[in-house]
């Protein structure tokens, strides 16, 4: 059986994205009198951008809201320059890979509850982020899920296997 090659990625147009995206964020850091240090990467079909180095506390805000809205104005910024929507995702001080860590532990305790129970689950809302994470377990579990609600107050319901 011959392989499907995967779609192409244009990596150059996401290193654009993220130098655009690491020197929005550098400006920022710099009228805000903050130190730390910006690293850019590719990863999958994103740019990610991190600033690291520094006690940035203020900038992911309880329950990473400044860090979500943060990301949303360097979207816009990278969409300014570009004229095409970014999926680019910032991450502040280790933040989301921290979040992303438990989220998967999250989604893969629900979809191990699921199976033994054969009920479907629902777990509290989450930024579509979160969402993500948790969608990416349940799936590697071996189980489906779902969003469900508006926002800001989507969540995701685990669904035993059929």
């Amino acid at each position: 059986m011959a392989e499907v090659p995967e779609a192409e990625i244009d990596i150059e147009a996401l290193e654009n994205e993220g130098d655009i995206a690491a020197d929005y964020i550098e400006g920022l850091l710099d009228i805000a009198d903050f130190d730390g240090d910006i690293d850019m990467d590719v990863e999958g079909d994103r740019a990610m951008v991190s600033v690291v180095g520094a006690t940035l506390d203020e900038l992911i805000g309880e329950d990473g809201e400044v860090l979500e809205s943060l990301q949303e104005l360097t979207r816009l910024a990278v969409h300014r320059v570009t004229g095409e929507r970014s999926r680019l995702m910032l991450d502040i001080g280790g933040y989301r890979e921290g979040r992303r860590k438990v989220l998967f532990r999250t989604g893969t305790e629900a979809a191990d509850k699921v199976k033994k129970t054969g009920r479907s689950q629902s777990l509290e809302p989450m930024t579509p982020f979160e969402r993500k994470v948790v969608h990416d377990a349940v799936a590697a579990a071996g189980l489906h899920s779902e969003s469900e609600g508006e926002e800001p107050n989507r969540y995701v319901v685990v669904h035993p296997a059929e």
